[in-house]
């Protein structure tokens, strides 16, 4: 039996999904917390399986109450349910470990199956909102190459090495990766640091983080 908590501050609607999550053999909601900071309480309390968390509630929302849950119980499964389906709130969501996102017009039946596959370990993303997040994705791409290009004067291939160098990719992943011998590898990476007025890897990162604003 998969135990869910609800978290919505709207009472009618919360004993809506409750009823709806009851009608499954396989689930069975385990508690309903009306704003972020109750939903801390309740995981702690009734260590629910998954948690299908609203996003705008008063106290604490629902991309800081999943953060938070996220960091003292990484096991529990959080599905975010909204009316929103804005991007950012998206992104925020999924970043801070969010198993997926769904919009509250839903089906009972897609609701009840995305809650199992949230449980399994899917990531739930309906097309529309998966379309938002990949040109958002790209558009924070295209910041991040033009933020660097324009601080120190880059290559658009020494802005590819720099970018991956910032992702964490050593000296010999760039090479293959990029198809390069090693030597040219070198050169690249030396003269991105030439030009960034760095003397290294950890003082290039600094200055990457600091440009990008990560």
């Amino acid at each position: 039996m998969i135990k869910v908590l609800i978290v919505d501050d709207q009472v009618i609607l919360a004993d809506s999904l409750r009823s709806v999550l009851n009608s499954s053999e396989e689930l069975t909601v385990v508690g309903i917390a009306a704003d972020g900071e109750k939903a801390l309480e309740a995981v702690e309390k009734l260590g629910p399986d998954v948690v299908l968390m609203d996003i705008r509630m008063p106290n604490m929302n629902g991309v800081a109450a999943t953060r938070e849950i996220k960091k003292r119980r990484p096991e529990t499964k959080i599905l975010i349910l909204t009316t929103f389906d804005d991007s950012d709130y998206i992104l925020n969501a999924i970043n801070h470990g969010a198993s997926g996102y769904l919009l509250k017009d839903v089906s009972s039946s897609t609701l009840i199956d995305a809650i199992r596959n949230a449980y399994a370990g899917d990531t739930i993303l309906p097309a529309t909102i998966a379309r938002r997040i990949a040109a958002a994705a790209q558009l924070v791409g295209v910041n991040r190459e033009t933020k660097i290009k324009r601080k120190f004067g880059l290559s658009d291939r020494e802005v590819e090495i720099a970018l991956m160098i910032f992702d964490g990719f050593t000296n010999k992943q760039i090479a293959a990766a990029l198809k390069l011998s090693d030597g040219t590898s070198r050169n690249y990476i030396s003269a991105i640091y030439e030009k960034m007025g760095a003397k290294g890897r950890g003082e290039a990162l600094v200055k990457l983080r600091e440009a990008i604003g990560e």
